[in-house]
């Protein structure tokens, strides 16, 4: 197993430890007494996951590490760490008003299981789906990034349904462009046959 890969299975590891580190702050928020220090700890681990993601794609690049394992688990890593910090952040509390609301959580759990759900059938179809990223999907992961961070970090004093809805335009645009990119390669199969 390359040194990449190595960092991205740290990044999926670091997802469980973060969701314990929420929990046992939602705990104390909800007893009354915050432990600050818990919810830096979960940030901080939150934090230190999200930078390995730039740092395993600099090593496989760098040092030709690349490989299907890797193709396969760094966005499966990324994904993992991203959903669990918003579903945490949706169910348990971290103060009043700084959750993300229940509605964009299952958009998002929508959109999601509509893509894999489509790369199947392309699967099923074509056998090789080529997925290429498109940037509003980009914009999307950091819209979403940025709503996590406005509710952990809690500095700026402003409801973070702000973010939330920004994150949700482009989660929904985003799911779109794939919907039509999944619409496009199956097509060229029709063709194609």
């Amino acid at each position: 197993m390359t040194l990449a890969s190595k960092i991205t299975l740290t990044r999926l590891l670091m997802a469980p430890v973060f969701a314990v580190l929420a929990v046992y702050y939602g705990e104390t928020v909800k007893a009354g007494s915050p432990d600050e220090s818990l919810r830096w700890w979960a940030v901080g681990v939150f934090i230190f996951a999200s930078l390995s993601d730039a740092v395993d794609g600099y090593v496989a690049r760098h040092y030709n590490q690349r490989s299907k394992f890797g193709a396969f688990m760094d966005p499966f890593a990324d994904k993992t760490l991203l959903l669990t910090g918003i579903v945490f952040l949706t169910f348990i509390p971290w103060g009043e008003g700084w959750s993300i609301p229940i509605w964009f959580t299952a958009l998002m759990i929508l959109r999601d299981i509509i893509i894999i759900g489509g790369i199947w059938i392309l699967h099923y179809f074509n056998s090789h789906v080529p997925i290429r990223p498109h940037w509003s999907g980009k914009v999307c992961t950091v819209t979403q990034m940025i709503l996590l961070g406005w509710v952990m970090l809690k500095i700026i004093p402003l409801s973070p349904i702000y973010p939330t809805i920004v994150a949700a335009i482009f989660t929904v645009w985003s799911g779109i462009e794939y919907f039509r990119e999944g619409l496009r390669q199956l097509h060229q199969h029709d063709v194609v046959e």
